[in-house]
């Protein structure tokens, strides 16, 4: 009979923590967000922006990339709100859309130092 009550208790548990978890289409967007850091270029990109505003032709420069490469990573990266732009006379400049970004980055880099 408590075997009976403990699966009972269990089962209660369990549902209770199904309904907890985010909605199906929001781990999709999760993961498609996640999809991003998966390029190393953008990675480098998005860590070189942490220090500074900078033009297409300035990290193409840093990053030893071609400006096209540059300019195809960045509009991924606008698409997705990762980075945003600000226009300057004639220059582009971007950044970083928010400091929740940095602390993706910064956690994420924190984990791989610990393995």
């Amino acid at each position: 009979m408590q075997d009976k009550t403990m699966d009972s208790q269990r089962g209660q548990d369990l549902t209770q923590i199904i309904q907890k978890l985010p909605k199906e289409e929001l781990l999709y967007d999760l993961a498609e967000f996640f999809k991003i850091f998966g390029d190393s270029s953008r990675i480098r990109i998005l860590s070189l922006l942490r220090e500074d505003k900078f033009c297409v032709n300035e990290i193409a420069q840093l990053l030893q990339l071609s400006p096209s490469a540059i300019s195809h990573q960045l509009r991924i990266l606008r698409q997705a709100r990762l980075v945003r732009y600000q226009k300057i006379g004639k220059e582009v400049f971007y950044s970083l859309d928010d400091d929740h970004i940095e602390k993706i980055l910064d956690q994420g880099l924190e984990h791989i130092k610990e393995m």
